[in-house]
């Protein structure tokens, strides 16, 4: 599963022609014959081909703009051609390349999905279990991808069956048969799912990443428009199976479950997205190593190295992330802001340099392996930084291209300091969140003892030596602004935030408090992103039967 080749490449759901007279002459193709699905060999391709989708969105830019960019936590940087994301402009339409990519690629891992189970139906010479487990898997994987579609989109068009020809008949599904959908898939797929993977099976879906993606949803699910009433209980039920049930456990050290090496498989990673070091086997790799830099290249005693990344300065920390959700008077006690932010940069061109940003010298000399830049990320006096003999970058100093620098994704096993093509893991699941899902199910519930214990868990964990009793919070404490800034302490950068206020409702508050970017344009329609007018186009009666989100 770590040299994922799609052998099998299904016809697409949703075809990219650029006019209805080319998707009426469109001859469906793939790399092989349609009949190699009907094959052992083949039905087995498809299905390891149907992960490969899972790279269209973890790992790369589109995730990361969809879900950091416009929230309370993160702007935008000094670089970067998608800005108006994150500023909810007038530009971020249905013409947008990424929206259409990630649409289309996502509509391919569906119909691959569909039509592995379509297969399954009659195809001889694979063991029942096997082919039982083959579909339970591609159920998860079309949850999965319905799950993100249907927040990012709402209706969407729900195909369950494989398209082998051209169509353009399409409509959209209200919400709820979406969710039915996805819950069916995933509630079906847990008795064929093994528990857990290892070895050659290690990245394929088991049935603890389908009970975390299970209480994931049922906890979104509960405040859609296809709410119902038990949705927080089946999440409590779902959250608690994957923490008892199964052998995940914390690691003791926050820090160590973002190491690099060994495929970033640890007790605590319930699913990832696989990518490898292999450039044969990895296409565009994963690239969120390049995102979250600051432009220390250019800094005196420094030049660009693999390991301190290839700064892209695309996504720039706000002052709330860094004052509040990481506030200065909790780090005594909490070790994760120390350890999510790179704070240190040693010296790799020693020289004598006058072009420095901090204000308390004027010349700096360094000699290799010297300390040249630190962000102590609290203010310190012009007198005190002028004690230092390297920069000092304080929160008054901070600007477009000088920020702190989450490091959970940096990527130093690059095999040089421009290549793009990461090789970590992209961490999906891990059991950190499943313990935050269960204390956000417990408290809507009102059951706010449960619901500081679950959260308890993971604050024990990232406590300094010592601190834990200080790190630990009462019942009373647990509301759901706490339990949002806590979800972005322990998972800041993966994938989570815009999706998180938009399901407990605090997207368009937050961001009008503090991005200050988007805080002027930001609307209530932005809670949907827009359709690809691609999509449009090729449907038949167009925006008729295929409309528009409202707004764009």
């Amino acid at each position: 599963m770590r040299k994922i080749i799609i052998l099998f490449t299904a016809t697409l759901l949703l075809l990219t022609g650029q006019s209805c007279k080319d998707v009426l002459v469109e001859i469906p193709i793939s790399q092989v014959g349609s009949q190699y699905l009907d094959t052992p060999a083949g039905f087995e391709a498809a299905a390891r081909g149907a992960y490969q989708t899972l790279r269209n969105f973890y790992g790369r830019e589109i995730g990361m703009n969809l879900t950091v960019f416009g929230t309370d936590t993160y702007t935008m940087g000094a670089d970067g051609s998608y800005k108006f994301m994150n500023q909810y402009l007038s530009q971020f339409d249905g013409r947008v390349d990424l929206i259409r990519n990630l649409w289309n690629d996502f509509y391919i891992g569906i119909n691959t999905a569909n039509l592995v189970i379509d297969a399954s139906e009659n195809i001889a010479g694979i063991d029942a279990t096997v082919k039982k487990r083959r579909v339970a898997e591609m159920k998860f994987l079309r949850a999965h991808h319905y799950f993100v579609m249907v927040q990012t989109w709402g209706p969407v068009a729900l195909v369950l069956k494989g398209n082998t020809e051209p169509t353009k008949a399409f409509t959209r599904a209200p919400v709820k048969d979406v969710y039915a959908a996805i819950v069916s898939d995933l509630e079906s797929s847990l008795a064929d799912l093994p528990p857990t993977t290892s070895g050659v099976d290690y990245g394929r879906a088991n049935r603890g990443a389908a009970e975390h993606l299970l209480a994931r949803v049922y906890l979104t699910k509960a405040t859609s428009e296809a709410a119902a009433a038990d949705d927080y209980a089946k999440a409590v039920t779902h959250a608690t199976n994957v923490t008892k049930n199964y052998s995940y456990s914390l690691l003791p050290d926050f820090a160590r479950v973002f190491e690099q090496g060994g495929g970033e498989i640890n007790s605590e990673v319930i699913f990832a997205t696989q990518y490898t070091s292999d450039p044969l086997t990895n296409g565009p790799g994963n690239q969120t190593h390049l995102y979250f830099g600051m432009e220390y290249d250019t800094q005196a005693g420094m030049q660009r190295d693999t390991q301190n990344g290839r700064p892209f300065k695309r996504y720039k920390p706000t002052t709330y992330m860094t004052e509040t959700v990481f506030a200065p008077a909790n780090r005594m006690n909490d070790s994760r802001y120390k350890k999510t932010f790179k704070d240190t940069w040693i010296c790799n061109r020693p020289g004598t340099y006058t072009n420095v940003f901090d204000d308390s010298k004027t010349t700096l000399t360094f000699a290799a392996g010297d300390t040249t830049i630190f962000i102590p990320g609290v203010e310190m006096s012009k007198a005190e930084r002028a004690k230092r003999k390297y920069q000092v970058l304080v929160p008054s100093n901070y600007r477009l291209n000088l920020f702190p620098t989450l490091q959970k994704h940096l990527d130093p096993l690059r095999p040089d300091r421009t290549y793009e093509q990461g090789s970590r893991d992209f961490l999906m699941f891990r059991l950190a969140e499943t313990y935050l899902i269960l204390g956000e199910a417990q408290f809507r519930l009102g059951k706010l003892p449960e619901a500081a214990e679950a959260i308890n868990v993971v604050r024990r964990r990232a406590a300094w030596p010592g601190r834990t009793t200080q790190m630990e919070v009462t019942p009373a404490q647990v509301t759901l602004d706490f339990i949002l800034d806590e979800r972005e302490r322990e998972l800041a950068g993966e994938m989570f935030r815009w999706f998180d206020l938009k399901r407990t409702g605090k997207l368009i508050e937050r961001v009008k408090a503090h991005n200050t970017d988007a805080a002027a344009n930001i609307k209530d329609f932005h809670l949907l992103r827009p359709i690809p007018q691609d999509q449009i186009d090729r449907t038949t009666d167009g925006v008729t039967t295929f409309p528009q989100n409202p707004g764009y």
